[in-house]
């Protein structure tokens, strides 16, 4: 039998404080995984992408030698959709305010209340399983709504032809190409190729 995956990633470099929290949500019937840094944390989720199935994060802000504040930077920049919940010490409490105005979901100081982790950290993936499930369709949506020739296009680019090849492939000119990319990309509510393939691989769509 396969084991669910992890509803809930702890990072902390504490090991009773990983084992505390591990014991608290397993209790209330949420799959955890803890990390003892960000450096194993962030090479975990670079693996995982683009599939990353709804998760919540607890970070701790003070960690060496990568910070929480480094690792939250680097789940970012790879496009990772997890909510990020901070977990602080008293003097860090305007570091995780700025943290907050950068995206992530929320922080607590310590010590805190189980119960009100406990709900914070519920909210947060109720959101998360919410806005995936609201992404999935609006992308089945567009991809529904993709002409013949742009599905051909698409699957061009997926494979990471530029439009020159794509043109040749396809027997249409590199200006065609690129009128259908455009088309592609406004359907599909993306910027790039790259974002474009992490939602595919992401949601299996095809």
């Amino acid at each position: 039998m396969t084991a669910p995956e992890p509803a809930i990633h702890v990072v902390d470099d504490d090991p009773d404080f990983r084992d505390a929290l591990a014991w608290l949500f397993d209790s209330r019937g949420h799959p955890v995984r803890s990390w003892d840094s960000g450096q194993a944390f962030v090479q975990m989720a670079r693996a995982l992408q683009p599939r990353w199935t709804p998760a919540v994060v607890l970070l701790d802000i003070r960690m060496e030698p990568l910070s929480g504040l480094a690792t939250f930077e680097a789940l970012a920049d790879m496009g990772c959709p997890w909510p990020v919940l901070f977990l602080t010490g008293h003097g860090d409490v305007s570091m995780a305010v700025q943290a907050v105005k950068k995206g992530a979901w929320d922080f607590l100081e310590k010590p805190f209340q189980d119960n009100e982790l406990v709900d914070k950290v519920e909210a947060a993936l109720t959101s998360a399983r919410s806005d995936d499930a609201q992404l999935e369709q609006r992308l089945r949506q567009a991809m529904s709504s993709l002409s013949q020739r742009e599905r051909e296009v698409l699957a061009e680019l997926l494979e990471g032809h530029y439009n020159k090849n794509i043109a040749d492939h396809l027997g249409i000119t590199q200006r065609t190409v690129e009128f259908h990319r455009a088309n592609i990309f406004e359907k599909m509510g993306v910027a790039s190729a790259v974002e474009l393939a992490r939602h595919m691989g992401r949601f299996r769509l095809k």
